[in-house]
């Protein structure tokens, strides 16, 4: 179980304690707190929050956000906050801004899947890039972080390997890029079906799943994804940890990027950049 109250350094965080965190340490602890809400209010029945379109947030979004942005504020209050549930908050203008999506995989939670994801990152550093990050597995009990150098786990580093063959498709809406790309057109490709295996999880964990050698890629459309609060923590570990990050159309992650194409390795990132192209 994820004990919200005490990060891998053993320092509980509140007060005094967070302010001699380093950054990857609050995102830490901000991932962890906000996965032990997401963990005691499963199963619960759950007021949904409608966003138009068929998205919707929960109570249980709302209240891990909450305590986000609490611990967050106590650790880091100069720094701005873009949570997906309450917009931007904190200091106005800051250089910093911290990026929260207090659970990602909001229909798998709310039909009792455990597949979710607490993703804390911080943006703001050179050209943009993410300088700290966590994603929580609240019912794995897991911890992914990186300090923007280096990613790990309660176990040490992170080391991405292709061996699983597995790889993540993102399937859900919108879809910018069709119909020149679709993921259910990668699925059906046939160097795909013959070398690999699909997995569709709907929630970013798989992003860092990726980059902790469990499945060999991840593959989403959509635009810059590099200041998103859903994307921005998972491709931050998957750099750290030496994956190949681009967009689907095999472009570095941008102003005009499209999508995300993280792979574990080189070989994988050009085989499956090959089916897109195709």
């Amino acid at each position: 179980m994820i004990d919200s109250r005490v990060g891998a350094d053993g320092v509980e965080p509140g007060g005094s304690d967070l302010a001699g965190l380093d950054d990857a340490g609050v995102a830490e602890a901000a991932a962890r707190a906000g996965a032990e809400v997401v963990r005691s209010m499963f199963g619960q029945r759950l007021e949904r929050i409608d966003k138009g379109g068929g998205d919707f947030a929960t109570a249980a979004d709302v209240a891990a956000e909450q305590v986000i942005l609490d611990l967050l504020r106590a650790a880091r209050p100069q720094d701005g906050v873009l949570g997906e549930e309450g917009g931007s908050q904190g200091a106005e203008g800051a250089a910093r801004q911290w990026l929260v999506d207090p659970l990602c995989g909001t229909l798998n939670y709310a039909v009792g899947n455990l597949v979710v994801a607490v993703n804390v990152a911080l943006g703001g550093g050179a050209a943009g890039e993410v300088s700290a990050a966590a994603v929580a597995d609240p019912f794995g009990g897991e911890v992914f972080r990186t300090d923007g150098v280096s990613a790990w786990d309660e176990n040490g580093p992170l080391t991405p390997t292709s061996a699983t063959r597995l790889v993540d498709v993102n399937l859900d809406q919108p879809l910018p890029s069709a119909p020149g790309f679709r993921g259910v057109d990668l699925l059906a490709h046939p160097g795909f079906v013959a070398g690999y295996r699909p997995r569709v999880v709907s929630s970013t964990l798989a992003v860092a799943w990726v980059a902790a050698g469990r499945r060999a890629a991840y593959v989403t459309d959509g635009g810059d994804l590099r200041g998103s609060v859903h994307f921005a923590a998972g491709i931050a570990l998957c750099r750290a940890a030496g994956c190949v990050v681009t967009g689907i159309d095999g472009a570095p992650l941008g102003p005009a990027g499209r999508g995300l194409l993280a792979a574990a390795d080189a070989e994988t990132h050009a085989e499956l950049l090959a089916m897109i192209r195709g």
